[in-house]
């Protein structure tokens, strides 16, 4: 009953009319001063089992609003597993669970003939509450179900059960919470799998809907290093902050990697930032943020191409956009990067006009410093400060920093290495 653990939630009212059931077997099992045992409140209350599963289910009716609201259908379980409690009940008190020395546990059977559905529908504390408005029931019964002078008996019967039936559902709804949490994360990992693999739409959808992923837009990507133990504990950690921030979240572990699907995050960066405690040391790479999981694959892809570059940049910003790790990703052969590097950059370039990817040779080749590359070009500073400006407008790199010049200069060495670009290539403005 892995699905029916959650059963003990519907079992919690069955239980609770097994528990009067099997306290007042607990009764009959009882024996009497004189040593006779009292099978005449046991076969009381195996007679009034019925009775008595009714009674209770009317009871949670008038006392829980909540049970009110569950379907007819739903309603009808919970008496089934009442009566199924019922015989549970007989079969306790007759392997010696009523009496006081006994250490005879209530089997976690008694939740399984709930349907997984009614499992669904009822949490642990609903089951506690269910089980609590039929041992009051049943205690009120008592003088009814006991035979004369068993009385008090059968009540400690009844609470000894309503203490079994409890800590059964308690390992039932334990059982069921770690083997959903395992499955989760399994889940988590295939889909994680199928995004660093390019599986077709499809895959990803059914398994993220398995996972009741809403698929909130923008959907990115996030990989650093993992921080090492449990998988499970690792990803509660994630879950924990991505809770606190108000974002969906899909997580696995791939080696050393802790790989985040974030979802639902207006600004992807902000969100990873608040999630770095849950990643290792090193470097943390978020990919480009893409309308749904659908796409996500090239946001998993340009993540991990970054992670894998990272190194390279030992002073990069964490977490850093994979887009900003362009030019390492192409010295390391990401294909994707050089080819953006080609398009974006160099084509752009040599569409502008030649003027603009001679200056820029200019001014690489005299250090940087204006005054040279415009004694090389026979023009002012101004016109080569002018054509610095048109390369950061036409680009996005400014030649007059640092870091962006080291993106301009890979690009121009990647777009003479590879093939010719065509006159109609996309530019940044077409991608």
């Amino acid at each position: 009953m892995r699905p029916g653990s959650r059963r003990p939630a519907p079992g919690g009212p069955p239980g609770a009319d097994v528990e009067p059931l099997l306290r007042a077997c607990h009764a009959g099992a009882v024996s009497e001063p004189d040593g006779r045992e009292l099978t005449a409140t046991l076969r009381r209350i195996e007679r009034a089992a019925g009775a008595l599963a009714t009674a209770s289910v009317v009871r949670m009716d008038e006392s829980l609003p909540w049970f009110r609201e569950l379907p007819a259908e739903q309603r009808s379980w919970v008496m089934l597993v009442a009566q199924a409690g019922a015989r549970s009940l007989v079969e306790w008190l007759g392997s010696g669970g009523g009496t006081t020395d006994s250490t005879q546990e209530v089997s976690d059977e008694v939740f399984a003939t709930a349907p997984l559905a009614l499992a669904r529908s009822i949490s642990l504390q609903q089951t506690v509450a269910l089980i609590k408005v039929t041992i009051d029931v049943v205690e009120e019964q008592v003088s009814h179900l006991a035979a004369p002078g068993e009385e008090q008996q059968l009540r400690e019967a009844v609470l000894r059960f309503s203490r079994e039936i409890a800590f059964a559902a308690a390992r039932v709804y334990a059982r069921a919470a770690e083997s959903r949490g395992s499955w989760d994360a399994r889940l988590q990992a295939l889909l994680v799998d199928a995004l660093l693999r390019g599986d077709s739409p499809d895959v990803l959808a059914s398994r993220a809907a398995a996972l009741g992923w809403a698929d909130a837009p923008p959907v990115a990507v996030a990989v650093g290093r993992s921080p090492g133990g449990e998988v499970s504990a690792v990803l509660h950690t994630v879950y924990r902050y991505a809770r606190r921030i108000g974002v969906e979240v899909i997580g696995g572990v791939h080696g050393d990697r802790l790989v985040i699907v974030l979802g639902g995050a207006a600004d992807p960066m902000a969100a990873t930032e608040k999630l770095l405690p849950g990643f290792g040391d090193g470097p943390v790479v978020v990919g480009p943020a893409v309308p749904s999981l659908d796409e996500a694959t090239d946001s998993a892809r340009a993540a991990l191409a970054g992670y894998r570059a990272a190194p390279a940049w030992p002073t990069a910003p964490r977490p850093v956009p994979a887009a900003d790790l362009l030019p390492e990703r192409a010295l390391a052969g990401d294909a994707e990067a050089r080819r953006r590097l080609r398009h974006d950059v160099y084509a752009v370039l040599v569409r502008a006009g030649g003027e603009l990817l001679e200056t820029l040779d200019a001014f690489f080749a005299a250090g940087g410093t204006l005054e040279s590359a415009a004694r090389a070009l026979f023009v002012h500073p101004n016109t080569v400060r002018y054509r610095l400006r048109r390369i950061a407008e036409v680009t996005g790199f400014s030649p007059l920093t640092p870091r962006d010049a080291f993106a301009l200069q890979v690009a121009l060495t990647v777009g003479r290495l590879d093939p010719i670009v065509p006159a109609g290539a996309p530019g940044p403005s077409q991608k």
